[in-house]
């Protein structure tokens, strides 16, 4: 029994289109007229078409056009085939316009007023036609409910409504004062926090537990010092003056590490930690507002974000 020969490359979109359009007008004719072609024009494309698939795709009669079960089937993949063409075009003729318009801006409160707003008003000054409204949260605002445009998170739960785009690894850093640690030593292992005094994040009113890896999984230790506070950079300021050890991202204590005002601790357990990223709502096409500064923010962090090398 002879195999029949398998499918052929496709090398004409313009086939694929031409078979749609008979299939929604179930008629040669008006396909061809729809597509500015002759009839005998559109009969070659299926031809050419039918051959390359080595199927049959309609049932013809002298008064009817209509879909054979092998042309069900590919109609659904051309139609996605030609919407992903208009993606691409509509794609390409977004990146061609400067960006214009109102730009809404979700960003947390350290990192967006320490290493997001000075980038954002490098992007105003070459782009005079955005306007741009910013809010500052440690909450995961609802893009989409609030109409955001864009924001800036470190880590946070997948949603299937947004896009996330890595901007910058990041990590967090267990760190003291030399002054502090000269005073009480620094802690040998996790357990051993539990005698020092812990300067405490606090988000909602509640303690944020610290983060560790070990053996390759994280492990969560819940802290319980004397000083909590809501605000990461008063965290830090009490961690530079000598009152305790704390717990904070590498954004906000590169600065004091590189100049020698806070020292890391518990390293051999520091995890990666969650990167940077930039988060908007789920579009067909990204305005160039937003993308221009996404663009912007990447390439100034990705290769070396102002962090390094912590993280």
């Amino acid at each position: 029994m002879n195999n029949p020969p398998p499918p052929q490359r496709l090398d004409h979109i313009g086939d694929v289109l031409a078979f749609v359009r008979v299939a929604d007008a179930q008629s040669f004719t008006a396909a061809a007229e729809k597509l500015s072609l002759s009839r005998s024009a559109i009969g070659k494309c299926i031809a050419r078409l039918e051959q390359s698939l080595g199927v049959r795709l309609f049932h013809r009669s002298t008064r009817s056009v209509s879909l054979s079960d092998d042309g069900r089937l590919f109609y659904e993949h051309a139609q996605r085939i030609l919407s992903e063409v208009d993606n691409a075009t509509d794609a390409m003729a977004s990146r061609q316009q400067a960006p214009r318009g109102r730009l809404r801006i979700d960003l947390p409160v350290s990192l967006g007023r320490l290493h997001v707003m000075p980038l954002v008003r490098s992007y105003l000054r070459r782009w005079p036609d955005v306007d741009a409204d910013i809010s500052f949260s440690d909450d995961y605002t609802d893009l989409v409910r609030d109409g955001i445009d864009v924001a800036i998170r470190i880590g946070g739960e997948a949603d299937s409504r947004l896009v996330r785009r890595v901007l910058a690894p990041h990590r967090l850093i267990t760190c003291a004062a030399p002054d502090y640690l000269h005073r009480h030593g620094a802690p040998a292992t996790i357990d051993a926090l539990a005698q020092h005094q812990t300067l405490v994040f606090t988000h909602t009113g509640q303690p944020v537990p610290w983060r560790f890896t070990v053996q390759g999984q994280e492990r969560q230790v819940p802290v319980a010092g004397r000083l909590r506070v809501g605000h990461t950079e008063a965290l830090r300021d009490a961690a530079v003056a000598g009152d305790g050890i704390a717990q904070l991202g590498a954004f906000l204590v590169a600065d004091d590490l590189r100049a020698g005002r806070l020292a890391p601790v518990l390293e051999s357990v520091a995890g990666a930690g969650a990167p940077v990223y930039a988060v908007y709502p789920h579009r067909r096409h990204l305005s160039p507002k937003v993308r221009v500064l996404i663009d912007d923010i990447a390439s100034a962090w990705n290769a070396d974000p102002p962090w390094r090398p912590y993280a």
